[in-house]
């Protein structure tokens, strides 16, 4: 397995320091999270050149979309286009720095009405079509993330994740961590067009984001997952994480 780490864990830091320690500490990839000082919209202002970093390191970089206050599921259409535009400047902002792929949130509904979340599916399904369709266009990877097992969610279950990627024609990013709080979470390994997985723990009932083996998430899931972001917000558990995986020969 090609392992790495969120920014998460180092957040503020600079690009040059999450690629030095992802480099040190033995890593092959990292998912650089875009939030904050990292906001696509900023960095895409910033001289080209501070992007030339990325070709001194053999690491391959993935991104979060930011999806603070984003939400493409939102009944508003200000929202959702707000949404849409920052997703295509994170497409346009790993073109630049030659990332693999970026990955998203279905979004959320907080109204616990059916009919309300199955409108905020269309919507959702509408906005990340484009933004896929954008991608491909410029030849990243587009990838949407599983969520926890909370109705307020989309894409909290296998069935409703394998519809949702397939009508997006995107990839899925499987979060071990949001898989283990549903009632299967074996059924999110057996998915198609996995881009790569997100990895962190928990009790099965709450999103933790435990660092792996401190859950109850079987492990032995992970024998067929071939690229894993370890997606905590603490780099000394992150590197406790690293070393479970090499002690189970992953």
């Amino acid at each position: 397995m090609k392992t790495g780490f969120s920014t998460l864990a180092l957040f503020m830091s600079s690009l040059e320091q999450f690629l030095e320690t992802a480099s040190k500490d033995g890593f092959q990839l990292i998912e650089m999270l875009c939030e904050g000082p990292y906001w696509p919209r900023n960095m895409l202002s910033m001289n080209k050149r501070e992007f030339e970093v990325f070709d001194s390191y053999e690491i391959d970089v993935f991104m979060h979309a930011p999806t603070i206050d984003l939400n493409p599921a939102s009944l508003n259409p200000g929202i959702r286009k707000e949404t849409l535009k920052q997703l295509e400047e994170t497409i346009d902002f790993a073109s630049c720095i030659g990332a693999k792929a970026i990955t998203t949130h279905p979004g959320l509904i907080h109204r616990l009405e059916e009919r309300i979340r199955n409108l905020g599916m269309v919507y959702s399904i509408e906005t990340l079509q484009r933004a896929n369709n954008y991608a491909e266009e410029i030849g990243i990877m587009f990838s949407v993330e599983n969520m926890p097992n909370n109705h307020v969610y989309l894409c909290n279950s296998s069935k409703e994740y394998e519809f949702f990627i397939e009508e997006c024609g995107s990839y899925a990013t499987v979060d071990t961590g949001h898989a283990n709080t549903s009632d299967d979470p074996e059924s999110f390994f057996k998915l198609k067009k996995i881009a790569y997985y997100h990895l962190n723990d928990n009790d099965g009932k709450k999103d933790q984001h435990l660092a792996l083996g401190e859950g109850n998430f079987d492990l032995n899931l992970l024998n067929k997952v071939d690229k894993g972001i370890i997606e905590l917000n603490n780099y000394e558990n992150i590197l406790k994480s690293r070393d479970i995986l090499i002690s189970c020969g992953f």
